[in-house]
């Protein structure tokens, strides 16, 4: 090849096709078939030429390229997959002490996903492609072609080695050549993936190939005709961009699902964080399609996440499990919904941006038994994302309240409440976001409402416990007895006994799973249950033990209530009879 030799053979070469050019341009010489013919040999062979300079100087791009300028970390497959081994990783800590629980609600483990933030201050990285003393070959040819009316054939060969080009640097970032459709056919364990690489990757290659490949058509083509430069960067660019933008535009337009909405938003984040710089690098009429598409696909992704979030508030509402949890511990559901909205509140800024308006399925006194009563006013001033996320934990409640009623027992009715709702208010305090979101007003009101459902649980199991223990109905009057009825007062025992076993049998397999709850609840049973057996015991014993077989009616000493107190909520079985210390 000529331009691989000697700089005086290439300087004499183009004066050469400088003189048939000249010659073409008198008309006397101009039909001659001649100076068509040598012209027409020349171009031909500048073209290879120019095709040769090109795949010479076309080199895989080099590793410092592939790193993405807002982070450190490299954007190759390799690195893609320990970077993805090491979130998963971290995920499965996030969320080891939830996983045992799923709920049919849930269609995967939806909420198990770690939060990026993919806002940043980054600009264009342009890298020089081809040296220099090649970028002046090149424009030379150029010219020459274009002049002589050889454009076409110009762009098509400096776009089929280009985008070869850029193909090669797409597969060392690990773009796959995936249809909308391949993607939608996808499970969406392997999405995830693939979504994470194609955020880095995208950076990548919007900053720093794009970007770059724009600067080399400007460097060849600029100046040598109308727009030269552009077409040129098009006819390189277009399909890869295409390429690169229908895997989210897939991702956009895929079936929605609750366990999708975080992806969808680190996707959408990261769109909108290039878009300014997609505005920049395809600044052109002629590429406004991808301008357009990036826009739109950013658009449908927001739409998406808000469908997904409206979606996900009518599947909490309608979540139809019947069957009861034993024990009446922490639903699956509860737990589900409350590490979702914690990790929605990390999306806090993103989501407040694209949500406008209140929760669809929200109304003032709907009267609609179905569905939970909620006056929106009480919340005025709070950002729209807090006022979805107080409706999901409302439409929560009223689902479980729905539960508890599947209970036979009242008591564990009201011991599920409790332990639910508490379950909610541990989450919110255990988020500073999700807490400043909810608000202290807020949170007091479930607090609340978990307290009132322990109290009622309490009526419900010791007040007829606790009746057997009333004076009224042992006393008699008149004859020899001395005031009181020791048969009414046997019963009585007898009644208490049998009471506080089926109690200490049945609760004892009843589950708090909070320790500090469960010890609160048992303190306050001990405090009302332990005076009035003790007083109840002092007043009657005598009685009791003046008459036959008193072993019998006074089984327990305050001691061993104390004890058996202690066996409640724990979740595990116990023996028909009550642990006794030696008397």
């Amino acid at each position: 090849m000529i331009f691989d030799g000697d700089r005086q053979e290439v300087d004499r070469y183009l004066q050469a096709v400088d003189e048939i050019q000249r010659s073409m341009s008198s008309a006397s010489i101009s039909d001659d078939p001649k100076v068509n013919c040598a012209l027409q040999i020349a171009m031909a062979r500048l073209e290879d030429e120019f095709r040769n300079i090109l795949i010479s100087h076309t080199n895989p791009i080099e590793a410092d390229s592939l790193i993405d300028p807002t982070s450190l970390h490299f954007t190759t497959p390799e690195d893609e997959e320990d970077h993805d081994q090491q979130q998963q990783q971290q995920q499965q800590q996030d969320t080891a002490a939830d996983s045992s629980s799923s709920s049919s609600f849930s269609s995967g483990d939806g909420a198990s996903s770690v939060n990026s933030s993919y806002r940043s201050t980054s600009s264009i990285r342009e890298i020089d492609l081809i040296p220099s003393e090649a970028v002046y070959d090149l424009r030379s040819i150029a010219e020459r072609m274009i002049s002589s009316g050889y454009l076409r054939e110009c762009i098509q060969v400096y776009g089929s080695v280009r985008k070869s080009a850029v193909d090669a640097s797409f597969r060392r970032l690990g773009i796959e050549k995936l249809s909308i459709g391949d993607v939608q056919r996808l499970e969406w364990e392997q999405l995830e993936a693939k979504i994470r690489r194609w955020i880095r990757a995208a950076k990548v290659c919007v900053r720093t190939l794009f970007a770059s490949e724009k600067k080399l058509c400007e460097q060849i083509f600029d100046g040598v005709g109308t727009a030269i430069d552009d077409a040129c960067f098009m006819e390189t660019v277009k399909g890869p961009a295409i390429q690169l933008f229908n895997f989210a535009e897939a991702i956009s337009i895929s079936r929605r699902s609750p366990e999708k909405l975080f992806k969808i938003l680190d996707l959408h984040d990261a769109l909108m964080d290039l878009i300014p710089d997609i505005d920049v690098v395809f600044d052109s009429k002629s590429s406004e399609s991808i301008r357009i598409q990036a826009a739109e696909i950013l658009s449908r992704l927001a739409e998406a996440a808000r469908g997904i979030l409206s979606e996900f508030e009518n599947a909490v509402l309608r979540e139809p499990s019947k069957v009861p949890v034993p024990g009446g511990t922490i639903h699956p559901l509860t737990r589900y919904v409350m590490n979702y909205i914690s990790l929605i509140s990390d999306y806090k800024q993103t989501l407040n941006e694209l949500i406008v308006s209140k929760p669809s399925t929200g109304s003032r006194y709907s009267g609609d038994p179905s569905t939970p009563d909620m006056d929106f006013t009480e919340l005025e001033g709070k950002t729209p994302l807090a006022i979805h996320l107080i409706w999901i934990i409302v439409i929560l409640q009223f689902n479980l309240d729905g539960k508890s009623k599947h209970y036979k027992d009242a008591s564990l009715s009201h011991l599920f409440i409790m332990n639910n709702v508490h379950y909610i208010v541990q989450k919110v305090r255990g988020s500073p976001e999700l807490r400043q979101m909810i608000g202290d007003e807020y949170l007091k009101r479930l607090t609340g409402k978990f307290r009132q459902a322990a109290t009622s649980y309490q009526r419900a199991t010791w007040v007829r416990v606790l009746y057997c223990l009333r004076d009224e109905g042992l006393h008699v009057s008149g004859g020899f007895s001395s005031g009181v009825s020791r048969s009414a007062l046997r019963e009585r025992f007898k009644s208490f006994n049998a009471m506080f076993e089926e109690v200490h049998r049945t609760q004892a397999v009843w589950l708090i799973p909070d320790s500090q709850l469960r010890e609160e609840l048992r303190i306050s049973i001990s405090e009302k249950l332990i005076p009035a057996y003790r007083s109840f015991l002092g007043r009657f014993r005598s009685h009791i033990e003046s008459g036959r077989h008193p072993e019998n009616y006074i089984k327990y000493s305050v001691e061993d209530l104390e004890d058996a107190v202690l066996d409640f909520f724990e979740g595990t079985p116990v023996s028909q009879h009550l642990r006794r210390r030696s008397q």
